[in-house]
């Protein structure tokens, strides 16, 4: 594994062996490899695990966040030699094999992650096979050539192509249209728990089309890349603002709000990845222990008011670690939005509670 500031990790083969380039990136999670590997949030980054030893409950045909690994590769320090679960279906090797997904194993990645910690997320490569018998100094040319994740466009890489559409469970109560910049699979599955029938449709929608389908709300969700270059999601979601229709947005969708209200966003040192940071909600001072997966933020502070086209708008949750803003909303209009992951699978779920205010904000209107 070479980064783009010269460092050289070396282990064995993990997975596909060949070539792979991505932002190296580290997740704090103990458990839900197989939610992270899948969420297409990680979508050209390459994720390093912090916990130290690595696919024991193997691969299932069931807790997949999408329909394909989307992390570019996988650094690993203790692969489990055995898979040790009744849902198993294959191990975690075998499948990163079958998607053509390059790991590293073997690595110190305890050195690894304090090493992104002070220098930041950035460009790494992982070569094995063939590809590893180049020079130092040519793969590092390969790293070093890459595309920044600044500046990255990729939500419609990863959205879907067709409208499709999540019945609810039990009686029809809401019907929601989620924008899809990278939606995972328990969205939809957590709306359609509290009765309510999901559209899920491409990045690219227009006002119009989601006016046609009748919905009582408009969802934005989580995805990849820069949200400083989605400014056509921003435009649509002042258009939804000001149709008045009920909004709810999670992560990617949190910065697309806050860039709708007027706030900036910048890319962070080396991001939030993991499924345990405290979050506090400061209309109640309740804490929350949150799932979270971003390299960018929304530029503001605890409490913030500000004005916007809107009306007044609020800071509503920040990050009890570092005062990251965690959330935005409007203070008299039906839009709230926040940075971490009330579905979160594996879990923690202290912030599912959000799609019962998202319910009841569509019940008020």
């Amino acid at each position: 594994m070479v980064l783009e500031d010269g460092r050289v990790f070396r282990g064995s083969a993990f997975g596909a062996e060949g070539e792979t380039l991505g932002e190296a990136v580290f997740c704090t999670a103990m458990t839900g490899y197989q939610e992270t590997l899948t969420d297409p949030s990680y979508h050209r980054q390459i994720v390093v695990a912090t916990a130290p030893q690595i696919g024991n409950t193997g691969w299932n045909g069931e807790d997949d966040e999408s329909t394909k690994i989307w992390v570019a590769g996988y650094a690993v320090r203790d692969p489990a030699r055995r898979v040790s679960n009744w849902r198993a279906t294959t191990s975690l090797p075998e499948e990163l094999r079958r998607q053509d997904v390059v790991g590293i194993a073997g690595i110190d990645t305890r050195a690894l992650v304090r090493h992104l910690r002070t220098r930041g997320s950035m460009k790494a490569g992982i070569f094995s096979g063939a590809a590893a018998e180049a020079s130092v100094e040519e793969l590092l040319g390969r790293v070093i050539g890459q595309a920044s994740m600044l500046g990255a466009d990729l939500a419609g890489e990863v959205s879907t192509d067709d409208v499709y559409t999540i019945e609810p469970a039990g009686e029809h109560r809401f019907t929601v249209v989620a924008v899809d910049l990278g939606i995972k699979t328990n969205t939809p599955r957590m709306f359609a728990e509290r009765g309510i029938r999901v559209h899920v449709v491409p990045s690219g929608v227009t006002l119009d089309r989601i006016k046609e389908l009748q919905p009582d709300g408009v969802f934005l969700s989580n995805g990849p890349g820069d949200p400083a270059t989605q400014d056509d999601a921003v435009e649509l979601t002042k258009a939804v603002l000001g149709e008045r229709i009920p909004l709810f947005g999670i992560c990617f969708g949190n910065q697309i709000l806050g860039r709708a209200l007027g706030l900036g966003t910048y890319k962070m040192k080396f991001g939030h990845r993991g499924i345990n940071v405290p979050v506090i909600d400061h209309a109640t001072g309740q804490v929350s222990i949150t799932a979270q997966n971003h390299g960018f933020a929304l530029e503001g502070e605890a409490g913030q008011r500000f004005d916007t086209p809107f009306g007044p708008a609020e800071v509503s949750h920040t990050c009890a670690n570092d005062g990251t803003v965690e959330g935005v909303r409007l203070v008299d209009g039906p839009a709230f939005s926040v940075q971490y992951h009330p579905e979160a699978a594996a879990g923690p779920h202290d912030a599912a509670y959000l799609f019962d205010r998202f319910a009841g904000l569509m019940e008020g209107a």
